[in-house]
């Protein structure tokens, strides 16, 4: 449903990165799109994100400054610099004061940050708040909703195996899937190679792709950004050659068209994946899926054409299943079937609906949302 009259949102980002493309993750894949969507839809969008990053105005306070690092080894998608509270949190809150400052000019706050500091503040800014949760569990968070509960906020979670974790721990929410933008994602003709993509971190473990691909005897492409260099140089880079190579992080119309090409994508998350945007991205690509059933995953294959999922871990239980659906390889007609399934499920359009369903009731004061 499109609102009613254009919403004056505030979109809060991560703070790790720039939200631009190519994009550095999933997380930041999301908010951009989310972003996008909500501004072609006719909505005004004030972006509260770090420099470098798409869809800034003008004014400055909103313009958060980069993570500063002092030594480039400590790098890491799972560690923070030094001065990541007395820089970064800090010119998070001016960009809070900044918005509290003029808070009739705003009907709604979307609130992707990791750090708790906006729930926290949540009572002072007189703005409703929807806060998503893209994590497992964080102790910090859970302490600081209780400060956002009573103040016109809502969580939502990306997937019941999220809800179901954060209500354990008393943050109770509403599932909304991630949404994927099929003209981004277009059918490809398939090919004979394997590709992996995503983030090159421990928790993703591409080097457990490449023993797959190994054992099968295919070429596999692996794309995406390092995020933890000590883990890419001691147990990825050493397997590459031999029919294994690494594409580098990509721009999204040539990693669209790599995974379009290719005639199977292994996911291999080794640990909770909340969601895993990997998975219809693919299937948008009329590409099969065979991936570990972990966290949010299963609930992506329950709802799809062409993922096939195997135990945690049991690379041999995945070698022997992408060797059956490679055996019987999808022809043009039964790839486009698994992307009309994908866009029919995790179209961008029908979050970003109902999104704005959320947001046009929150413009008058707080609700209650139901799973």
């Amino acid at each position: 449903m499109r609102a009613r009259r254009p919403l004056r949102i505030v979109v809060i980002a991560p703070l790790r990165f720039p939200i631009r493309r190519p994009h550095a993750g999933g997380l930041e894949a999301a908010v951009w799109s989310e972003v996008d969507a909500l501004r072609s839809r006719g909505h005004d969008v004030t972006f509260i994100a770090p420099d470098g990053s798409d869809f800034l105005g003008d004014d400055d306070v909103f313009t958060l400054p980069s993570l500063q690092w002092s030594d480039r080894a400590e790098q890491t998608d799972t560690t923070w610099p030094e001065t990541y509270d007395t820089l970064n949190a800090a010119a998070l809150a001016r960009a809070l004061d900044g918005i509290a400052a003029d808070r009739q000019k705003y009907d709604v706050i979307s609130n992707h940050c990791l750090h708790p500091l906006p729930l926290h503040r949540a009572p002072t800014l007189g703005i409703p708040m929807v806060t998503t949760l893209h994590t497992p569990v964080d102790t910090a968070f859970v302490d600081a909703h209780r400060s956002a509960r009573g103040a016109g906020s809502v969580f939502l979670s990306v997937s019941a195996h999220t809800k179901l974790q954060w209500q354990s721990a008393g943050v109770p929410s509403t599932t909304l899937p991630n949404g994927v933008d099929p003209e981004a994602w277009p059918l490809g003709p398939g090919g004979h190679d394997l590709v992996w993509f995503g983030r090159i971190v421990p928790e993703k473990a591409p080097h457990l792709a490449v023993d797959v691909a190994r054992r099968l005897g295919r070429r596999l492409v692996v794309a995406g950004r390092v995020g933890d260099a000590r883990y890419a140089e001691t147990h990825l880079f050493p397997l590459l050659g031999r029919g294994i190579d690494y594409a580098g992080p990509l721009a999204p119309d040539a990693l669209a068209a790599l995974v379009g090409r290719s005639a199977l994508t292994l996911t291999t998350p080794a640990w909770q994946e909340p969601f895993g945007l990997v998975a219809p991205e693919s299937l948008l690509c009329g590409t099969p899926v065979v991936g570990f059933a972990v966290g949010g995953v299963p609930e992506i294959a329950a709802a799809a054409v062409g993922m096939h999922l195997v135990p945690a871990a049991d690379v041999g239980a995945m070698t022997r299943r992408a060797a059956e659906v490679l055996t019987d390889a999808p022809r043009r007609e039964e790839r486009a079937a698994i992307r009309r399934a994908a866009a029919e499920r995790f179209s961008l359009q029908s979050r970003i609906a109902a999104l704005e369903e959320i947001f046009t009731g929150l413009r008058g004061g707080p609700t209650e949302l139901t799973a």
